[in-house]
């Protein structure tokens, strides 16, 4: 049976534990990452905590609907065992909801053909090997970058600081991107630190010669994959392959420890083709798109 659970009645330890031993287990659906950047955010729960799927909502003209966090990859359903048929989430969910988009995640993969799913893309590399044979997957212009950053005295520094990297987000990939407001940029600010704090998260900045900051992301650490959650490189200084080498320092520091190294993934073919020249493969997963509304209301999209 699925039950319609508002956070504040939530069952927190039975959540968090659902998430943390699901077989789709992701940092984004645990409690603390949802208050962090949700507006509001409920969930559907089947039995007794068997299975959960987090809904970040809002509202608009009186109306609920479920929305996209920013900086909140993939959420979908987690279980604890494997779900056969995710039909009773989508129905609760669509009776709660007459507009949703939200993603799914990369273990939510959907056989039967839905109306309300569009497939999207994103971009794994496996790492669980030596360096060295990483590297050699990497096309020849990642490999001429490599070398650009090493003769141009690039300098990697760990554990920056958070303004840093966000105010270079602001000033190059945030110019490009005016949906996102002050206010989405203070949410990443506390979610970096709270990460920090909590050791999953890590800061990789890149220097150049005159001590400038060219290149910075944030990296995320969840069992076994690393997954950049957010990066930037100043659009003025990246003729000496600044971002392939903030990359590759990170598949370098982390190639040991994990497993899988997740670029954050694009469906846009100039930026997955990037990703994909390290030697990643692409995986897909499904996006809800579904808008029942009556046609007056349709007119103020959310």
């Amino acid at each position: 049976m699925i039950t319609y659970v508002k956070r504040q009645d939530l069952d927190i330890f039975k959540y968090d534990a659902c998430i943390e031993n699901s077989l789709q287990s992701k940092m984004y659906a645990f409690s603390w990452y949802l208050d962090i950047v949700a507006d509001n955010w409920d969930v559907l729960v089947l039995d007794n905590y068997k299975a959960v799927m987090p809904i970040p909502w809002r509202k608009k003209f009186g109306i609920k609907y479920v929305y996209p966090p920013f900086w909140l990859l993939e959420l979908g359903i987690f279980s604890l065992d494997e779900l056969k048929d995710y039909t009773l989430f989508f129905d609760e969910l669509f009776s709660q909801f007459k507009s949703v988009e939200s993603r799914l995640n990369t273990d939510n993969f959907i056989k039967n053909s839905k109306s309300f799913l569009i497939k999207k893309q994103m971009q794994k590399l496996s790492i669980d090997k030596d360096y060295e044979a990483i590297f050699n997957t990497y096309r020849k212009d990642r490999k001429k970058d490599i070398n650009k950053a090493k003769k141009a005295d690039l300098l990697e520094k760990w554990n920056d600081k958070p303004e840093k990297l966000i105010q270079l987000f602001k000033d190059n990939v945030g110019q490009r991107t005016p949906n996102i407001i002050e206010k989405d940029y203070k949410v990443l600010e506390k979610l970096i630190k709270i990460c920090i704090d909590k050791r999953v998260g890590e800061i990789l900045s890149i220097y150049n010669k005159e001590n400038k900051l060219v290149a910075s992301g944030f990296f995320l650490k969840h069992k076994k994959t690393i997954t950049i959650l957010v990066s930037s490189t100043d659009f003025e200084n990246r003729n000496n392959g600044e971002n392939t080498f903030l990359i590759d320092r990170a598949i370098y520091q982390y190639h040991q420890n994990f497993e899988i190294f997740n670029f954050g993934g694009s469906s846009m073919k100039s930026i997955a083709d990037y990703f994909l020249s390290f030697g990643a493969e692409t995986e897909e997963y499904q996006q809800i798109k579904y808008n029942n509304l009556p046609f007056f209301i349709k007119l103020f999209k959310p």
